[in-house]
């Protein structure tokens, strides 16, 4: 279970190397399964701001590909339209690589403002996809979950910062 020297993933236990990230994202997108009885969506996406919390902690741990089944995951969990969040989510990761390829360094308030640029366009995406041809639904609707989300996402940073440690731990 523990392999050769050198590489410092190779150095700890593979299942929870590989499985932690995987199942923090999933338990994120679960969130949307607790029964909160609202009028208008004010939980917000929490398997997405796990997703764009590891992928800006560890850009070079999951390939663009990974957001395909996290986004079927999502979709499955939170109801939305089969492949809005594999559609968005993957797009998210495209423009993530994109743009490390544009930033030298980062740091923790840069992290924040793409997450505050990426979680709004992400949501409206999938306001957008979710709307039948002759709905009415106003996008504000989702504004209320999106500020939360933005105004929460250092603390999301930090507690998967937190297990990313622990994740690395020997």
């Amino acid at each position: 279970m523990i392999a050769r020297k050198g590489n410092p993933y190779m150095e700890r236990p593979a299942l929870r190397v590989t499985l932690i990230p995987i199942l923090s994202t999933l338990a994120g997108s679960a969130t949307a399964l607790v029964p909160v009885i609202a009028t208008e969506p004010i939980v917000p996406p929490f398997g997405l701001m796990i997703l764009l919390a590891w992928r800006l902690l560890r850009p070079e741990m999951w390939p663009v590909w990974m957001a395909l089944p996290l986004g079927l995951a999502d979709d499955l969990m939170s109801g939305h339209y089969l492949g809005t969040g594999m559609i968005l989510w993957t797009v998210a990761f495209l423009v993530l690589e994109w743009m490390d390829q544009l930033l030298v360094w980062r740091e923790g308030w840069i992290e924040w403002a793409i997450a505050a640029v990426a979680i709004p366009l992400l949501q409206a995406g999938a306001w957008a996809l979710s709307q039948p041809a002759d709905s009415y639904t106003s996008i504000l609707t989702v504004l209320p979950q999106t500020i939360g989300a933005v105004l929460l996402f250092p603390t999301i940073l930090r507690l998967t910062a937190a297990l990313d440690k622990w994740r690395l731990k020997r």
